[in-house]
């Protein structure tokens, strides 16, 4: 049997239809900067423990902050390219290829779930840095397909957080749901001195972030849900909501049996915060 053969057989695997299987967890990973996809520091050693503390899934998919659409859309293609979305970084980040294999199966399956709006299917996107530079450190082998959904920028926080709970029976089929992005991200007011400075964080980015783990672990996602009524420190926090909607989306998922935990819980150049959320 040829080598070409095999990896055929193995593709074939990878795309069959997706088995039954316990309830996988559900991520939120605060990205940060994308060299944390070439760089080994204390975040990067968090998603890698992390995804060594969870069971193998059947397939991805992931919430990137990096893709904004008008209407939903989530990537329906074999072999997803990898986006180098950002600019001014060392060409060894441009460098950098995660070739994981798509699924169109769960990309239509994904499209069906969804009762409140139509899911297209996309031909053109691919992986994102948000995507990425973190499942790198989960999955390194690049061996497990991955989807992407997009984010409608024309919508509220509340129809994100009612799409997410639709997609709920995936979690029973070994997929793997990731929301990407940051619960502070404010690039206009990052401290560039600060950057190596540990914990560094404004008073408004840490009161941000402390409300929010505080509603996160209570289960009060009423108020998140409606963060621009939270006062000055959220609004400062949250001052577009692409990075902000992936918490929503998975937190939208936790059933009542789900153990709910933090890690990377830290502050980077004042402004940004690299908090994440594991669910179940």
């Amino acid at each position: 049997m040829t080598g070409a053969t095999l990896q055929l057989k193995e593709l074939g695997k990878m795309l069959a239809p997706l088995s039954s299987t316990e309830p996988m967890p559900v991520l939120f990973l605060g990205h940060g900067s994308p060299m944390n996809a070439i760089e080994e520091n204390e975040f990067v050693a968090g998603f890698r423990k992390v995804g060594q503390s969870i069971p193998r899934p059947n397939a991805i998919l992931c919430v990137s902050a990096h893709w904004e659409t008008k209407g939903t859309f989530v990537t329906a293609m074999e072999h997803p390219r990898t986006i180098h979305d950002f600019g001014g970084f060392p060409q060894e980040l441009f460098k950098v290829q995660y070739p994981a294999p798509g699924s169109p199966e769960l990309a239509k399956e994904t499209a069906s779930l969804v009762t409140q709006t139509k899911v297209g299917l996309d031909q053109t996107w691919g992986l994102d840095h948000g995507t990425w530079s973190v499942v790198k450190h989960l999955y390194p082998q690049a061996d497990v397909p991955v989807i992407q959904l997009s984010l409608d920028y024309t919508q509220a926080p509340q129809y994100h957080y009612d799409l997410a709970k639709e997609l709920a029976s995936l979690r029973r089929k070994g997929v793997l749901i990731i929301g990407s992005g940051n619960m502070v991200h404010n690039l206009r007011m990052v401290a560039w001195d600060k950057l190596n400075t540990s914990g560094y964080a404004y008073d408004w980015a840490t009161e941000a972030n402390e409300k929010m783990k505080e509603y996160i672990i209570k289960g009060d996602h009423a108020k998140l849900i409606h963060y621009p009524s939270q006062g000055r420190a959220f609004n400062l926090a949250i001052p577009s909501p692409d990075h902000f909607l992936p918490l929503l989306y998975t937190l939208a998922l936790k059933n009542e049996k789900d153990n709910l935990s933090l890690f990377n819980d830290k502050a980077v150049g004042g402004s940004l915060t690299m908090t994440s959320v594991r669910i179940g």
